[in-house]
């Protein structure tokens, strides 16, 4: 069966399973011995760790690589990536070292990747109360920065459980190395046009669990990137997106990348939604929270930032202001205001204020519906055009 956009088929995918490990000496053996009862091929990433050696892992039939100093996880699971591109693996299945994951469930990752070979493959942990709390508020924080930055919904951010397409990670570039790589991988995924999938899975935490997540620096790590992220989350440019060329993955032009979300299924209701939501939030007449409201909405409902941006710009001036003051009149006394004097203008103005923000609350509705519906039926007509060039 041919996979996604890839010319992929379910014969030749390859997973190799990755465990990435620094100082898990006590777990490691373990856990690679219980990977490799399910899995024929694994690999052991050791980032540095003291007093590794290859004798830990001798008998089991696992292959290993060590990457010195310490580096990060985020750099641990990228060797293991260009290691699989390497010897002919597509896919990596990567496991925490710390025995909170359940091996037996690697075959469900192939099995998901198998239908969805351009996903990448979440295993969402079944959280109860014997979970830790910052665990537990950690996903829940992460999971909404996600969806504001990208506008899709992620169960489970910070799981390292995962199955990843091996181009993904070799093809794009990425800013962070450590266990913030969990979190910006899922973002710059989604925005190169990549699923996500989620399966559930199992979590055990041992009571000796080694974690060497630091509370101040990596905390600080994740509130720099999440910074930036939504940042560019906000900026009105095209995420550029990447297609399968003779076995590569290549970034498209940007024009392409226009031309492929003004073509996409559902890009016509994205897109008038868009231009409505920028009409309305430049409409309404609360400054600064409007702004505040335009980007949380076009994150959070993945619209098309281009346009929000723009038509919230069409907003800017005496035109429409002037517009739901004549209509807050209008609504207070029962006929337009029609003098335009120091008195009306100067004396009145709080009077003025006050009807802006009444007739803004009918007219930005009324404007972002026909901004729905003018965009709406241009771009039905331009997607038109081009499925019958095409």
């Amino acid at each position: 069966m041919p996979s996604m956009e890839t010319g992929t088929t379910q014969s030749q995918l390859k997973f190799l399973v990755v465990i990435p490990h620094y100082n898990h000496l006590k777990t490691l053996r373990q856990v690679a011995k219980a990977c490799r009862a399910v899995w024929p091929d694994v690999l052991v990433v050791d980032d540095g760790s003291e007093g590794f050696s290859a004798q830990l892992l001798q008998d089991l039939d696992v292959s290993y690589i060590c990457q010195t100093p310490n580096q990060g996880k985020g750099t641990a699971i990228l060797a293991g990536a260009v290691w699989a591109l390497e010897h002919g693996f597509t896919h990596i299945i990567t496991i925490d070292a710390d025995s909170q994951h359940n091996p037996q469930e690697i075959t469900r990752f192939a099995e998901k990747s198998m239908a969805c070979p351009r996903a990448l493959v979440i295993g969402v942990r079944k959280f109860d109360d014997t979970v830790p709390f910052a665990s537990r508020f950690g996903r829940k924080f992460g999971n909404f920065w996600v969806h504001f930055q990208t506008g899709k919904a992620v169960q489970d951010i910070q799981s390292g459980y995962r199955c990843y397409p091996v181009n993904l990670l070799t093809a794009l570039k990425w800013w962070t190395k450590r266990y913030a790589f969990e979190v910006e991988v899922v973002v710059r995924a989604l925005w190169a046009g990549f699923s996500v999938e989620e399966i559930p899975v199992s979590v055990v935490y041992p009571q000796e669990r080694i974690s060497h997540f630091n509370q101040w620096k990596d905390n600080f790590r994740l509130t720099v990137l999440n910074t930036y992220l939504t940042i560019r989350s906000m900026l009105p440019l095209a995420h550029r997106q990447y297609e399968q060329v003779e076995g590569d993955l290549v970034k498209k032009s940007y024009w392409q990348t226009l031309k492929d979300n003004l073509a996409a299924p559902g890009s016509v209701l994205r897109n008038a939604l868009s231009a409505a939501w920028g009409i309305f939030c430049g409409s309404i007449a609360f400054i600064g929270i409007r702004q505040i409201g335009l980007f949380w909405g076009a994150g959070w409902w993945n619209l098309n930032r281009l346009l929000c941006v723009s038509f919230e710009k069409l907003c800017v001036g005496p035109l429409v202001p002037a517009l739901c003051i004549e209509v807050g009149y209008f609504l207070r006394h029962g006929h337009w205001l029609t003098e335009f004097t120091l008195t009306t203008l100067g004396k009145q103005a709080l009077q003025r204020i006050w009807e802006w923000i009444l007739g803004s609350l009918l007219v930005a509705p009324c404007l972002a519906g026909l901004a729905f519906v003018t965009v709406g039926t241009v771009g039905w007509v331009l997607r038109r055009s081009l499925h019958e060039r095409a």
